[in-house]
């Protein structure tokens, strides 16, 4: 397949040398003038996956340039950036493969419902997983879940990404999918912070299985599939998101929870860290959707300043008492 990868970060390189390891026809797509360059003359990514060395034939190239007609596109930037990024891009997008994980600011919109409103006519599919960039490209085994509402569709991007390394299931799930992809970083931040407090695993155990019922409840009121919070987009991602030094969500949550304030331990982690903007969206749809989230509503309390850390778990712990489902 002749394949775009949109976005030069960490995720999306090591996209792009994964599909080039499977055989594909892949451009990484950036807006860097100067990291396009580096990565023309050197092939590695030194800023965001340093230490590996992007295959041959593998193009690089900026997004202003037209990328012709293509068979699949992956969008693998930040979800503050996905808007603007596939209206701008040019060339031929039939299919669509959303593999940014977050919602729109202010709108609290899907990645998916962006890029329908950005590129009408395109076919979208939805790739999200337990995947950390770097344990990708050193092809140590994992899997993800392939969503889209069209059963062919979904079994083409399986097709594409696919290895031996790298299985992918099938879902029609597309809403599960992206919400659980989305809040599962705020739970991370929030793990982050329990460690950073000092607390053990049973508090981190505790906050997210209570976390992951909040989520998996507004799924469901957004018509979502329970079985989906189970799998590897919940769970399985869930898991790996929390528990990860390598995951920049738990890294600033445990800084807040050491105490550091946000913007410096945004700045630490050099990197965007979409649990913070997902925080407030998630705000956004639990009033939409009626759905009580207090794991959530104290995390995004100690994002935005209005609780301490410790305060914010006092607070939870002195709610009152109610049957656990």
């Amino acid at each position: 397949m002749k394949v775009a990868v949109l976005g030069s970060g960490s995720w999306g390189t090591a996209l792009a040398i994964l599909l080039t390891r499977n055989g594909h026809e892949v451009t990484l797509v950036g807006r860097s003038t100067d990291e396009i360059a580096d990565l023309q003359s050197t092939r590695v990514n030194h800023r965001y996956l340093p230490g590996f060395e992007v295959p041959q034939p593998t193009r690089f190239t900026l997004l202003n340039e037209d990328l012709g007609a293509t068979d699949m596109t992956v969008v693998a930037v930040p979800s503050h950036a996905v808007r603007e990024v596939v209206s701008v891009v040019k060339g031929e997008h039939p299919l669509v493969v959303v593999a940014a994980k977050g919602l729109e600011a202010n709108t609290a919109k899907r990645m998916s419902e962006v890029v329908a409103e950005a590129l009408p006519t395109s076919e979208r599919a939805v790739l999200s997983g337990p995947n950390l960039a770097v344990e990708i490209v050193r092809e140590i085994p994992t899997a993800a879940v392939s969503a889209s509402i069209n059963k062919e569709i979904a079994d083409q991007v399986r097709a594409a990404f696919m290895c031996k390394t790298f299985r992918v299931y099938l879902s029609s799930d597309v809403v599960g999918v992206e919400l659980a992809g989305s809040l599962k970083n705020v739970l991370a931040i929030g793990a982050g912070m329990s460690d950073g407090l000092g607390f053990g695993d049973n508090t981190k155990g505790a906050l997210l299985a209570r976390g992951l019922h909040e989520m998996t409840s507004l799924g469901i009121a957004m018509g979502a599939c329970t079985d989906t919070f189970m799998g590897l987009a919940g769970v399985g991602d869930l898991f790996a998101t929390a528990a990860s030094q390598l995951s920049r969500n738990y890294r600033v949550g445990r800084s807040l929870g050491e105490g550091v304030p946000l913007d410096q331990a945004v700045t630490k982690v050099d990197q965007v860290v979409e649990g913070v903007t997902t925080s407030a969206c998630a705000q956004i749809l639990a009033k939409v959707q009626g759905i009580e989230m207090p794991m959530f509503a104290a995390i995004d309390a100690v994002i935005t300043g209005r609780l301490s850390p410790r305060d914010a778990v006092q607070k939870l712990m002195e709610r009152t008492p109610k049957a656990e489902s």
